[in-house]
């Protein structure tokens, strides 16, 4: 099995990278992408874990980026962890999430809901530093008894017509893949299906778009292979993965429940040596 898209505790996952190879390996994975949130942070523990445990590691991201007010993002693979112009990029993403995050604790207390910061945060680095994020401020408001759910808290509270909702600050797709090309790796479009606007695809494209995840838990069938076709149409290549969390309100309950096809990831590869031939 082939999984790149899965998360850790270095974002909003709740397995930590030791775990998260143990659980892949127990799944039958055997090459596996960490894309946390806006963030490398992980990957030195997710390379060291995954040799130990026998598995092929890819190091990724899943960046954020925005087009019409709407979250497009963008998984970058194979990028050079150490990249200066990626650290600073992510450096600037946390600070702006760190923004956010207080802004809408804010507005939960003017609704009368008064929210534990270290304990919603206090396992990623807590709000004054580490990675800071909804999914957390949706979990503690379920621990807190204000909501029954996760999705409860981002139907009320903190999505864009929820009470607490506060824009994002993101730089466009096109300089979020440009970002990732300076780090050395290849940018795919995360579920496609999610953002709902497939008529961006050709231009993204034009604008280096390297691969989109046609392979996806949320992909039926048809989507999947809407998304094989226009891939071949653009001349993209394809990614996939089970965008595992570690949480059983979210999303599968093991990686490697969607697998990318062999042939795909040798193409993506096969792309990634041109791509560093060109360069």
């Amino acid at each position: 099995m082939i999984d790149l898209h899965v998360h850790t505790t270095a974002s909003d996952g709740r397995s930590s990278p030791d775990q998260l190879a143990h659980v892949a390996r127990q799944a039958g994975v055997h090459v596996l992408a960490v894309t946390d949130h806006d963030t490398t942070a992980g990957l030195d523990r997710v390379a060291a874990a995954c040799a130990e445990a026998g598995i092929e590691w890819v190091p990724g991201v899943e960046i954020t980026s925005m087009q019409d007010e709407v979250d497009v993002h963008v998984l970058g693979y194979f990028v050079d962890r150490r990249s200066p112009a990626l650290a600073a990029f992510l450096e600037t993403q946390a600070a702006d999430r760190l923004r956010r995050i207080r802004e809408m604790i804010g507005k939960l207390e003017a609704l009368g809901i008064r929210v534990d910061a270290d304990a919603a945060f206090g396992d990623h680095g807590g709000p004054a530093g580490g990675w800071t994020g909804r999914p957390l401020l949706a979990r503690a408001l379920v621990r807190q008894q204000v909501v029954r759910s996760t999705r409860e808290a981002f139907e009320k509270y903190l999505s864009v017509t929820g009470a607490a909702w506060v824009p994002r600050r993101a730089p466009s797709p096109a300089d979020v893949i440009a970002l990732v090309h300076r780090a050395g790796g290849l940018a795919s479009l995360a579920h496609p299906g999610h953002m709902g606007h497939d008529e961006w695809i050709p231009s993204m494209a034009a604008a280096g778009l390297d691969a989109i995840e046609a392979y996806y838990p949320e992909h039926s069938p048809l989507i999947t292979t809407h998304y094989l076709v226009l891939a071949d149409r653009l001349g993209l290549s394809v990614s996939g993965g089970s965008d595992y969390h570690g949480d059983p309100a979210y999303g599968p309950a093991r990686p490697g429940s969607v697998s990318l096809p062999a042939e795909a990831f040798e193409g993506l590869k096969r792309r990634l040596d041109d791509a560093r031939g060109a360069r």
